[in-house]
């Protein structure tokens, strides 16, 4: 705000642009860079033989640019842009590397339990700083910071965590030498693979179905987790101490339904557990929008059940997808994997915000997603995932 005009408005490159457009502006350009970008990181990161450093350097600026947003102060807001597009960039190409070790780690028949174990791990860590800086924000007065210093020093430390865990994957993980590689350089080569991934791609329509399935619910999950405080806010109308208390609930309690979903997916396979998430999910919708104004309890309890499926969902999904990916692919197919995550990550908070417009009721709103888990569940009901396995050349595990 310290860099707009009388009118309310900042020029970034001399456009006029209001202030709270600003950031949700960058989001949407960081999420077209990623579906330009992530295909091509997949398709290099194949065909080098460095793969480990190629994930430490993809990390490591990204943690860099989250850590200098520490020094975002008065004006700067061009600044903060920038860094959040590097930072934003850098997780997603980091992220694809990171996810096709999968591969390299675990046999087809441990891999959920990899993936499991991975997200509940990751949710837990999340959880631990997410608790520090919440309990260094509400106690910035206390220590005599201002609310702006106190909010730099959490960025801060979110990139110091960052690049001090990603010390350890680093330590553990080998270079494999890249297989069927065409000759030239990575990067061209990596261009010129692109090509013909996606040709391969319409060559696998049951790969593209579970795509195309996680696309949807995934997107549905997505919506649900960053805009059910707005719910509770807006429409349960419950107080920040209700709401804060609940992503803590949600992130500490994801570490155990990961685990547990985990579990789950070595006896029955990790198809159906993930369809009977997908049933979780709709479910939690249903009971949200019969939640009455006030219900804090509830509202912690249906953080709860969203926290069971939320880690078992996500490392389900990437398991279940490692299997589709033909050996020596796998950063490419992870790269359409992330683009299915996070390049389309518009499309629930767009209805949501149209069936509040048009309806101007927010349980509406809610209840809307649950669109996106029902065509999920049918697309990924209708995915014959053990032909799709034996299509990409893979060992069908024993549970699938």
């Amino acid at each position: 705000t310290e860099a707009a005009s009388r009118d309310g408005l900042v020029h970034p490159l001399g456009i006029p642009v209001a202030t709270g457009s600003f950031f949700p502006y960058v989001v949407s350009l960081g999420t077209v860079v990623q579906v330009l970008v992530l295909p091509v990181t997949g398709s290099v990161a194949d065909r080098s033989p460095r793969k480990r450093e190629l994930l430490a350097a993809f990390a490591y600026v990204g943690a860099l640019a989250t850590a200098a947003m520490f020094f975002l102060a008065g004006d700067r807001y061009l600044l903060g842009g920038a860094l959040f597009l590097v930072a934003n960039t850098a997780l997603g190409m980091s992220v694809v590397v990171y996810n096709s070790f999968l591969n390299d780690i675990a046999t087809p028949d441990e891999r959920d339990r990899v993936s499991a174990r991975g997200w509940a791990i990751g949710y837990l860590g999340g959880g631990l700083l997410l608790a520090l800086n919440l309990g260094l924000f509400l106690g910035h007065d206390t220590l005599g910071l201002s609310t702006g210093y106190a909010v730099r020093i959490c960025l801060l430390s979110a990139g110091i965590w960052w690049a001090a865990f990603t010390l350890i994957p680093l330590r553990r993980l080998r270079n494999r030498t890249p297989l069927d590689v065409e000759g030239g350089r990575a990067l061209t080569a990596g261009f010129a693979q692109l090509g013909r991934t996606i040709a391969s791609l319409r060559q696998r329509p049951r790969t593209l179905l579970f795509l195309a399935a996680f696309l949807l619910y995934n997107d549905g999950i997505q919506t649900v987790i960053a805009l059910a405080s707005v719910y509770g806010a807006k429409e349960l109308k419950l107080g920040q101490t209700v709401l804060i208390s609940t992503i803590l609930i949600v992130q500490f309690m994801a570490f155990a339904g990961a685990l547990l979903l985990g579990r789950l997916a070595r006896r029955l396979g990790a198809k159906r557990v993930l369809l009977g998430s997908l049933v979780v999910w709709t479910l939690v919708l249903v009971v949200a929008y019969n939640l009455r104004a006030g219900a804090a309890l509830q509202f912690y309890l249906l953080g709860a059940a969203i926290a069971i499926v939320l880690g078992g969902s996500q490392a389900l999904s990437r398991s279940l997808f490692s299997q589709l990916v033909p050996r020596g692919r796998e950063a490419e197919y992870f790269g359409f994997y992330e683009i299915s995550d996070k390049g389309t990550s518009w499309i629930g908070p767009l209805v949501f915000g149209l069936a509040l417009q048009l309806t101007g009721s927010y349980r509406s709103a809610i209840v809307s997603l649950v669109a996106f888990f029902v065509a999920g569940f049918f697309l990924l009901l209708g995915t014959d995932v053990r032909k799709a396995v034996v299509e990409a050349g893979n060992p069908v595990p024993d549970r699938i």
